[in-house]
């Protein structure tokens, strides 16, 4: 797959719900993931942390009402996306968060992401 073709595929998946099977099916075996500086999870590399990453976050979730994934753009083999979630987490109570996201694909498949947010929200 090229660049666009993952970022419509991610996009797809992401608005479905399936975000752990996007990282099964979508991410390299040696994919670096970069949180803001100083949050948990700064940086994890490997598939399969990401994953584990990944659905801690989920796990920590108590409801989600609502989520938005914004059309991809492509640039190269980047591509970015606004999501956007309001959700109650189990310690932290309702919290609504945007972030921009930026991927990097190699030979197909996702190899970085790293997310961009406001700290304070």
């Amino acid at each position: 797959m090229n660049t666009q073709e993952v970022a419509q595929k991610w996009a797809n998946m992401c608005r479905e719900g399936k975000n752990l099977d996007c990282v099964t099916e979508l991410y390299a075996d040696n994919v670096v993931s970069r949180e803001m500086p100083g949050m948990p999870g700064e940086i994890v590399s490997g598939k399969e942390n990401v994953w584990n990453k990944s659905k801690q976050w989920y796990e920590n979730v108590e409801n989600l009402h609502s989520s938005e994934i914004g059309e991809p753009i492509v640039a190269g083999n980047f591509f970015t996306a606004k999501m956007s979630f309001d959700c109650t987490f189990k310690e932290g109570g309702r919290q609504q968060m945007e972030e921009v996201c930026v991927y990097e694909v190699k030979d197909g498949k996702i190899a970085s992401e790293q997310y961009f947010y406001n700290m304070d929200q």
